[in-house]
């Protein structure tokens, strides 16, 4: 059966009725005829395609009230594909709840400018990293400034790379605590309520760290100068790019805090495992476009190949980590400094409020559980959806899991 778009409908109800994985299966073998693509590219389009098919194998679901059998197939899990997020997401909020700290918390987001893409594209895994080192220093200076903040601030850092157009973006989410531990360890030191730095300090001072370390990157002979950036192999030309840059003001978006540390992980997670484009926002597919959702109730269609495309300009280099920790979140500090803020914060709290106080944990704010690694697939599941897969969704007895025969093997051998 086919959906109103020409591409195949799904067979379990709730499930979009166009994914990315239709537009490669059915245009991936000409775009890879068509394109030089990197491993990383090529993996990833394997891997969408694959997910959820009878090549990764999986198990029958059989009920033995109703004779109900549902083939169920393993997932790919690669990160970039849109349908191996979501439980993976929800046990990493869970999990970063455990170190959430009770004070406002900001949204900061630094991005870099477009004179750079063709330089970042070229060298994605040196200059994603040089936005890692320079966004998060940024923001740990200035609070350790004593005419700023004077503290050490919490940062949790992700990475973007796509608008909602999927152009290329390169930009990184930041969720800063509101305030940081003192240098003696003993006290915490607020920043005002609805105000972190101003904008135009942390984007100079991002600016110049950032144009630093591309600068060393430089006389390093590390950066390759490839495609677009070939143009600035030449020292004129990169001399002249840099001393554009430093007359920019570079952007830096900072909002307002959250209404409360119990909504900074929740809402963080709608970043941290997101890709490129969700199979939700695709609406329409045929020979000739896709059409998928971008701002504002507006959306946009491009052909196919453009549309994979854009998809895989977002591939991140194999073994990137697009999620860091910084200052008071980092994992060497979790027990420590972390750990001392909490109880600060839990002992403010108990002065301000005797029912606050009454609401933290027992032990002082640690708060720390075991349920996210301790929870199987099927309960987290669960928990998000209302769906016990374990169930049979038509009579709802125990359904029996059966193994399935091995995928044949000219399906596995299709490339």
């Amino acid at each position: 059966m086919l959906c109103h778009s020409g591409a195949p409908a799904s067979s379990r109800p709730g499930r979009p009725l166009i994914e990315v994985a239709d537009v490669f299966r059915a245009h991936g073998e000409t775009y890879r005829r068509s394109r030089a693509l990197s491993g990383d590219q090529l993996k990833v389009m394997r891997a969408i395609e694959l997910c959820r098919t009878e090549a990764l194998g999986g198990h029958l679901d059989v009920c033995l009230e109703c004779a109900l059998e549902r083939p169920a197939y393993n997932s790919c899990r690669n990160r970039h594909c849109p349908k191996c997020q979501s439980l993976t997401q929800a046990r990493w909020v869970e999990r970063r709840i455990e170190h959430v700290l009770a004070t406002d918390y900001f949204h900061v987001v630094f991005t870099m400018p477009a004179e750079l893409r063709p330089l970042v594209r070229a060298n994605r895994k040196l200059l994603f990293g040089l936005l890692f080192a320079s966004a998060p220093r940024t923001l740990l200076n200035l609070g350790d400034d004593p005419k700023r903040l004077g503290a050490r601030l919490g940062i949790t850092a992700v990475l973007h790379t796509w608008t909602r157009k999927l152009a290329f973006h390169p930009h990184l989410h930041c969720i800063v605590t509101g305030g940081g531990l003192a240098p003696t360890g003993e006290t915490w030191i607020p920043c005002r309520r609805r105000f972190i730095f101003p904008s135009r300090v942390m984007g100079d001072l991002f600016r110049g760290k950032f144009l630093d370390g591309l600068r060393r990157l430089r006389r390093e002979g590390v950066l390759r100068y490839t495609a677009t950036a070939a143009p600035l192999a030449d020292d004129d030309a990169f001399n002249q790019l840099i001393g554009r840059l430093y007359r920019t003001s570079w952007m830096v978006y900072a909002k307002r805090p959250f209404a409360g540390p119990e909504h900074i992980f929740r809402y963080l997670g709608r970043y941290t495992h997101r890709v490129g484009i969700s199979n939700q926002r695709i609406q329409a597919f045929n020979d000739k476009g896709v059409r998928f959702a971008t701002k504002d109730g507006n959306s946009v269609t491009v052909a196919p190949l453009e549309f994979i495309r854009r998809f895989l300009d977002h591939v991140l280099p194999t073994g990137f980590t697009k999620i860091r920790h910084f200052g008071l979140h980092a994992a060497g500090n979790v027990k420590t400094k972390l750990a001392q803020a909490k109880k600060i914060l839990a002992a403010l709290a108990a002065e301000t409020s005797e029912h606050d106080a009454e609401s933290l944990p027992a032990d002082g704010g640690d708060g720390s559980t075991d349920s996210a690694t301790a929870s199987s697939w099927q309960d987290l599941l669960l928990r998000l959806t209302g769906i016990d897969p374990r169930l049979c969704p038509k009579c709802g007895f125990t359904l029996t899991r059966r193994p399935l025969p091995p995928p044949t093997p000219n399906y596995l051998d299709s490339s």
